[in-house]
């Protein structure tokens, strides 16, 4: 899907109109078999110790980089420039593929704090607690706030995360789009907003933890994932968040240990670069698949549970990579959304039932994913104020799709969805 094209006139009832999806949440469930839904433990045991073990001979691999590209027998073949060029390519090289691995790591807790991973809760627990602790992420707080992400998910009023900014909230009058000085309110320069994406990319997974950042709005303001009295806690977690935060103290102690033995130069190269990469490619994968223009957020009644999950997408993120480092987190994101029990190595024949049921409904994208982060950021900035079933607006005022005649005061006839095909963002 996408605007109209260059040169031609805006009109917002030439739109393609959006019907939502009418199934029950039982009948979809109906279509997906049954055995899909199984968890084996020993089967995820088996993918976390290949991921430990990857990490491990990366790490023993990246011990021999300095030594052997600043030894003299080195220097001589490649010559010192060379030999430092081959160096930094050898470090990038681990930076990247240790980064991909970590991530990996941090999705197995994430399947452990959906209950995906094993039947038993206790192994979920643990299993979760250490790899999410290990790459700075609060497991029992983050899972809290994630379950009811996941039970919200594109309800204006209850989601917990990638809630649209509204035009209120941008002082963007409710008035026609050509009397609005659009360049006024977004006229930001290619290269700040790079920097702002950038810093998006960076920093928005310690920001929504620390500040709620691109939370719900309607908090209060020190809302955060440590406090044990967080509007986002209820008394009974209050004992699960004071164990997530042992979690964080005590990755505190154990890097400002190794800092002391290894020096915090070594520290940085071996671990904080690949970790940033975690929070990178975890902030980029999961703003991608709630970010797009073509997916719809509702408020009210419009809203229920499986309307909600439908408003993802899937995207064949890194390729191979992404399927063999990533565990399939990106490529079958939606089925997650509906079942977020279905372990992952069952996501590919999840998402075959699935998408040959709801058809239309099923959201791909195969747009390479740097081009669809960069485009996303830049056209999805805002909703109206007012009505249930609401699109992106890009820094024009102008969307891509509408609700259809029915769920909208004026407009074109509803255009009947059918099963029969995929929403194909483009």
């Amino acid at each position: 899907m996408g605007s109209s094209p260059r040169g031609t006139e805006y009109n917002e009832n030439e739109l393609p109109a959006y019907t939502p999806m009418q199934w029950p949440l039982k009948e979809i469930r109906a279509a997906i078999p049954p055995e899909l839904f199984v968890r084996n433990t020993r089967h995820g045991l088996l993918y976390l110790s290949r991921d430990i073990l990857m990490a491990a001979t990366a790490w023993t691999l990246a011990t021999l980089i300095d030594p052997y590209f600043q030894s003299e027998a080195t220097r001589k073949i490649l010559t010192p420039t060379g030999a430092e060029v081959s160096r930094w390519a050898a470090w990038g090289a681990y930076w990247w593929f240790q980064g991909l691995i970590f991530t990996g790591i941090w999705v197995i807790g994430h399947e452990c704090g959906h209950g995906a991973f094993s039947e038993n809760k206790t192994i979920n627990d643990v299993i979760g607690f250490i790899c999410h602790s290990f790459l700075w992420t609060p497991y029992f707080s983050w899972r809290i706030s994630h379950h009811r992400h996941h039970s919200n998910h594109a309800s204006m009023e209850r989601d917990e995360v990638y809630v649209p900014k509204t035009r209120e909230d941008l002082n963007i009058p409710e008035i026609p789009n050509e009397d609005i000085d659009w360049d006024e309110i977004f006229g930001d320069t290619p290269i700040y907003t790079l920097y702002t994406l950038i810093r998006q990319q960076i920093l928005a997974f310690p920001a929504y933890l620390l500040f709620n950042v691109s939370g719900q709005k309607t908090y209060p303001k020190w809302t955060n994932h440590f406090d044990p009295n967080s509007i986002l806690f209820t008394k009974a977690q209050r004992n699960a968040v004071i164990i997530s935060n042992f979690g964080m103290a005590a990755m505190v102690w154990a890097v400002s240990y190794a800092c002391s033995v290894y020096s915090v130069a070594e520290v940085f190269k071996y671990y904080f670069i690949p970790w940033l990469e975690v929070s990178h490619w975890f902030i980029m994968i999961t703003y991608l698949h709630h970010t797009d223009p073509t997916l719809p957020h509702y408020r009210g009644g419009e809203w229920n549970f499986q309307r909600g999950a439908a408003a993802t997408v899937d995207r064949p993120f890194l390729g191979w990579q992404g399927r063999f480092f990533l565990h399939d987190v990106a490529h079958y994101h939606v089925i997650h959304h509906f079942f977020p029990k279905i372990p992952f190595y069952n996501g590919a024949e999840a998402t075959y039932h699935l998408k040959s049921f709801i058809g239309d409904h099923y959201a791909f994208s195969d747009k390479p994913v740097f081009i669809a982060l960069w485009e996303s950021y830049n056209r999805c900035q805002f909703v109206d104020n007012h009505g249930d079933i609401l699109f992106y607006r890009d820094k024009k005022g102008q969307a891509v799709r509408r609700p259809a005649d029915r769920y909208k005061v004026s407009g074109l006839q509803a255009q009947p969805n059918s099963r029969r095909g995929i929403l194909n963002i483009q």
